[in-house]
């Protein structure tokens, strides 16, 4: 653990030129008393570098020196694709390898690039979760992400809304959608998606597998979801509209609608509405969505919906003008 620490301490002053112990401390997560013991450490190996007491002062190295200690390690250089998500590398169990790449990358780069590169990343954050979410608790995600990177088989006792199954899978890769991380993994030859919360136990079956060559996993991921969205699409309703108030329908209702129901748009009566077919999940679902449109969407087909559109509209009148 301080060999570690000492090479993240000679990294941060080769990064940063010199900097306070204070600051060091900070960074390393010690106190101020052990950086000024790693210092003498470094010195007596043989690093040239020294503090400087008073105002203005702090732990320098001598000008000129560069570490050889920049050369990244395989896990740096995976961590260093997730460099710009550190809660997903830190939930994958790679934050502070996180840590130390990026001291790496800025050490190894010449003063001006490394100051462009300090100035982005004090300028530019990227949070994945949407607002009010709070991500799921995933404890066995360190172990799915251990088995993905070595291709490791797995057994997980998962839970489904109305049972808990076991499975045996091959784990093929880790995907995290609007914060949620889930498992893509094979099931003797189909391939699925498992939302890691939902994995209570992940215990390694002493066996290997083979990665199938051609799978790609953004690919997949992207063919699966719009796979899945479609398939929630389980009701439709024939509507007219104007054509001008499409924006408005495409805040209403689910993303993956949008598409089929803009292309199912006729031509123009003499008002100069279209009929549009909108799919949904279920007529309760769609009811409410069409709601938010007011009298600038009609309902024309089913009647099962129409009722229900008539009577949520007269129960908001009766509320509203008693």
């Amino acid at each position: 653990m301080r060999a570690s620490r000492l090479v993240q301490l000679l990294l941060l002053l080769q990064a940063h030129g010199g900097t306070t112990a204070t600051v060091l401390a900070r960074e390393l997560e010690v106190s101020v008393r052990t950086v000024y013991r790693d210092v003498e450490a470094l010195s007596a190996a043989g690093v040239p570098v020294y503090s400087e007491p008073g105002r203005g002062g702090g732990v320098r190295l001598v000008d000129g020196y560069r570490t050889r200690l920049t050369g990244l390690t395989i896990e740096e250089a995976d961590a260093v694709l997730l460099a710009g998500l550190p809660g997903a590398a830190a939930d994958l169990g790679l934050g502070t390898v996180l840590a130390t790449a990026q001291l790496k990358m800025l050490a190894a780069l010449p003063p001006e690039l490394r100051g462009r590169a300090t100035r982005i990343a004090e300028r530019v954050h990227i949070d994945m979760p949407g607002w009010f979410h709070h991500p799921d608790a995933t404890p066995t995600l360190a172990t799915l992400a251990d088995a993905v990177w070595h291709d490791h088989r797995l057994a997980i006792r998962y839970r489904r809304r109305d049972r808990t199954v076991d499975r045996v899978i091959d784990p093929l890769g880790l995907v995290m959608k609007a914060g949620t991380w889930y498992l893509v993994a094979r099931e003797g030859t189909d391939i699925r998606s498992y939302r890691a919360s939902r994995i209570d136990t992940a215990d390694a079956t002493g066996e290997s597998f083979t990665r199938p060559a051609e799978f790609d996993l953004a690919a997949h991921w992207a063919s699966a979801a719009d796979d899945f969205a479609r398939s929630m699409l389980r009701v439709r309703a024939r509507c007219r509209i104007s054509p001008e108030h499409f924006a408005l329908l495409r805040l209403s209702i689910d993303p993956a609608a949008v598409g089929e129901t803009l292309a199912s748009a006729g031509p123009p009566d003499e008002s100069g509405r279209v009929e549009v077919t909108v799919p949904s999940e279920s007529y309760e679902v769609l009811t409410h969505a069409l709601l938010s449109l007011g009298d600038h969407i009609e309902v024309l087909d089913p009647p099962e919906l129409r009722a229900r559109m008539a009577t949520v509209a007269a129960a908001m009148h009766a509320r509203y003008h008693p």
